[in-house]
């Protein structure tokens, strides 16, 4: 067994392989019953073109590099469909790392995706190793930072304060007259550091005790998780009025094991989440939360990447903050 090259096309085709490549890469420039002929030789053959000898030869790889932290919650869904939507759509590839939430991971991932001769990276996160901020202030392609604000963007950063986020979560939870509120996470990477700093702040300008009522666990965000961790607080007799969880899965799941022990949800205690996923207007209550512009953050990142792509003109560090919405639902009401 061995690769079909291009040569086969060409003598199945009767043409030379020359001839083949401009077919593949203008089939327009040629005469249709010429196209015909190469286009029924690849197909018979299964023949697929050599990218990165096509790359070799041309300054333009039309590919896209994105990562994403995990592959495991669904947040990342709407941001890279979003991405594909608009990329694939102008002739591009994307390819997608993850770095499972490591910043060397991330620093490796950006190590292969330059070896690939990306024409762009998007990530999603601002925080990143010095090394890391150096390639990609060095490469010279398109950089796109995503999901949260950065004090110092590598060039463009599209998304949003998630301190100020979490800020207005607990807030809103403050404001309907609750004073022992707990904040549940499952993995205290950097943004949802930012919401509990958020959480902290609204705390202490509203001159709470900060109770230090957090309950926390190293693992990806599920929503057995959220049952857990509302099990673990309940059971040590931290029962607070109400909750901010970092993301909706630990909200439902927390909701979950209140029915389960005979917690009412309004009526006993109060549970907003993060995020707006699709199934929290759905759930039974209605959960409160925190919506974030997950597409619309994956399709500007994309537009802004085909838009410097197609300039001439060098960009500088810019910042584009999509904000968020609270959306109180019956998880809050009073």
């Amino acid at each position: 067994m061995r690769r079909i090259t291009l040569d086969d096309v060409a003598n199945l085709a009767g043409v030379s392989p020359i001839t083949v490549s401009r077919v593949l890469r203008k089939p327009d420039a040629v005469s249709p019953g010429l196209r015909l002929r190469v286009d029924a030789a690849v197909k018979e053959l299964g023949y697929v073109p050599n990218i990165a000898a096509s790359r070799l030869a041309s300054s333009r790889t039309h590919a896209i590099g994105v990562i994403v932290p995990t592959l495991y919650n669904v947040i990342f869904a709407e941001y890279l469909f979003a991405l594909h939507e608009v990329l694939v759509a102008a002739g591009f590839q994307v390819i997608v790392v993850n770095s499972r939430y490591s910043e060397i991971e991330e620093e490796n991932a950006i190590k292969a995706l330059l070896g690939q001769r990306v024409e762009a990276i998007i990530i999603a996160g601002t925080h990143h190793t010095p090394l890391s901020r150096q390639l990609l202030a060095q490469a010279r392609l398109p950089v796109v930072e995503t999901f949260e604000l950065s004090p110092n963007p590598i060039d463009l950063n599209i998304g949003m304060s998630q301190e100020h986020a979490g800020q207005t979560a607990t807030q809103h939870l403050i404001e309907r007259g609750f004073r022992r509120i707990a904040f549940l996470t499952g993995n205290l990477d950097h943004r949802a550091q930012s919401r509990f700093d958020g959480y902290r702040l609204a705390m202490q300008e509203a001159e709470l005790p900060n109770l230090e009522i957090i309950a926390e666990r190293p693992r990806h965000s599920y929503v057995a998780l959220g049952s857990d961790l509302f099990a673990m607080t309940h059971e040590r007799g931290d029962v607070p009025e109400a909750i901010f969880c970092t993301d909706d899965n630990l909200a439902l799941g927390a909701m979950q094991e209140c029915r389960k022990r005979g917690i009412r949800v309004p009526d006993d205690i109060s549970i907003i989440g993060f995020h707006d996923l699709e199934f929290a207007a759905c759930a039974a209550p209605s959960l409160s939360s925190i919506a974030t512009r997950r597409f619309e953050t994956g399709k500007l990142a994309a537009e802004r990447v085909l838009a410097a792509l197609n300039s001439s003109v060098v960009s500088r560090a810019e910042q584009i903050d999509l904000g968020f919405a609270l959306i109180p639902r019956e998880s809050t009401a009073i």
